[in-house]
């Protein structure tokens, strides 16, 4: 069952009386009601849940912000609930909502964020970042427009990565190249590092994860193509604009130069083969640095994606929301838990504990900000196109019609198929399941 249709039901017994059942004044609080001056200073205790889906090496950063959170506002607590993955903590997010129990705050993932914020999940938070005077434009913008939806606010960056290309600086010096800055050079750059014998391929120049839209998307962009028509109506992934990166894939992929995985198994083995000097240079999240640099037995370099008629990479990672469906009391608690959490005085310290990036921009250029470049050289790759960071594309059944035309690369890598035709299938399926929205 689709999220949308799941939600909606749920909805129609929940938020149409009110939300009484967990204790909440409902439809007449409001998120207007809820940003009102005199509960900003009500110090009487209280208590709020924070869902969340931070990983075990993420939870020592966690537990000193709500410690410092603790010190600045005493009389609120923050319990932690670990959920899970986020497909489970989204699936707990849907059972709380048809409970009428939900948490005041939690952890959405980017690209679900339009679902749960269409079916009317989560506050707008525009009424307290007005009354508070918070300066959003400290945030990237793409970073911040990603929790944003139909004009609201939802929700503010937490934890973001994007897709980069790590690459083996080592090599690449010895060899003499530098990564490719537009799609131009990467024929040259193949040629200079893939490396062939007797017909096969001993070392590719580059790899593209094949396991998910969020690595290929960028590139339909860059290419000027467009995944849904200008009204978001229709299938746009089949046009001769949003096909030149495929027939690029299905190119590089041909003459050995290009690696891309697909199914179980497929990131362990392109990071692998990377660390091992198969694969020049991998696209994968700016997550995963840390984990490349303890590993990589040469130096790491990182690069931002290549461009052609755009130059972009799409936000990953979640970010932090309030349930619409909580008490006001809580409400404003949890505004200041999610003000606190992405606010610039730790924004350094937190994206650095939890292995993510750093989402204000007065952070950044400050003397800790400097000194974390220091220890992060890499990392000013993505600074140096800090708003080319965007979001993916917004729309409630995002999640459900790009696994559909992922498929492709699958078909593409696995079975050695036409990724044209396979795409021009998949756009009659992503309509299919646009018609399930109108």
């Amino acid at each position: 069952m689709k999220m949308k249709k799941w939600l909606s039901m749920a909805l129609a017994t929940t938020l149409a009386v009110g939300l009484t059942a967990c204790g909440g004044s409902g439809g007449d609080s409001g998120s207007a009601a809820a940003a009102d001056p005199k509960l900003k200073e009500d110090k009487t205790p209280v208590t709020i849940q924070y869902w969340h889906a931070h990983a075990e090496n993420q939870l020592e950063g966690l537990n000193y912000m709500i410690g410092e959170f603790s010190k600045k506002y005493p009389h609120i607590t923050v319990e932690p609930v670990f959920q899970g993955g986020y497909p489970d903590l989204h699936k707990k997010l849907q059972a709380a909502v048809a409970a009428g129990d939900v948490p005041a705050v939690t952890n959405v993932e980017v690209s679900s964020l339009p679902n749960f914020a269409d079916s009317g999940v989560f506050a707008d938070l525009t009424p307290w970042i007005e009354r508070d005077k918070v300066n959003t434009d400290d945030f990237s913008k793409g970073m911040l427009n990603a929790y944003a939806y139909n004009g609201k606010q939802y929700g503010f960056p937490l934890i973001v990565s994007t897709s980069v290309f790590v690459y083996n600086q080592t090599m690449l010096d010895k060899l003499g190249v530098q990564p490719p800055q537009t799609w131009d050079e990467i024929d040259g750059f193949n040629q200079k590092v893939a490396l062939k014998e007797s017909g096969k391929t001993k070392r590719y120049a580059f790899a593209v994860p094949g396991w998910d839209a969020w690595y290929s998307d960028p590139w339909l962009i860059n290419g000027g193509g467009k995944i849904l028509t200008d009204d978001m109506a229709k299938s746009a992934v089949e046009t001769p604009e949003s096909l030149r990166y495929l027939e690029n894939f299905k190119r590089w992929i041909d003459e050995g130069s290009m690696q891309m995985g697909y199914g179980k198994g497929a990131s362990d083995n392109m990071r692998q083969m990377f660390l091992s000097g198969q694969i020049a240079m991998v696209q994968h999240t700016s997550a995963m640095l840390k984990t490349y640099r303890e590993n990589a037995d040469f130096e790491v370099g990182v690069s931002f994606l290549p461009g052609d008629k755009n130059r972009t990479s799409n936000i990953g990672g979640a970010g932090i929301v309030m349930m619409e469906g909580a008490k006001e009391k809580e409400k404003e608690a949890a505004w200041k838990f999610i003000e606190f959490m992405t606010s610039a005085d730790n924004n350094i310290k937190w994206a650095e504990s939890v292995g993510y990036l750093p989402t204000r921009k007065s952070a950044i250029e400050s003397k800790e900000g400097a000194k974390y470049f220091e220890r992060w050289p890499q990392y000013r790759a993505v600074y140096e196109h800090f708003d080319n960071v965007t979001p993916r594309m917004q729309h409630p059944a995002y999640p459900e019609f790009s696994a559909v035309y992922n498929e492709v690369m699958g078909g593409m890598v696995l079975n050695h198929e036409d990724p044209v035709a396979l795409m021009k299938e998949a756009a009659k399926k992503v309509n299919e399941i646009l018609a399930d929205y109108e």
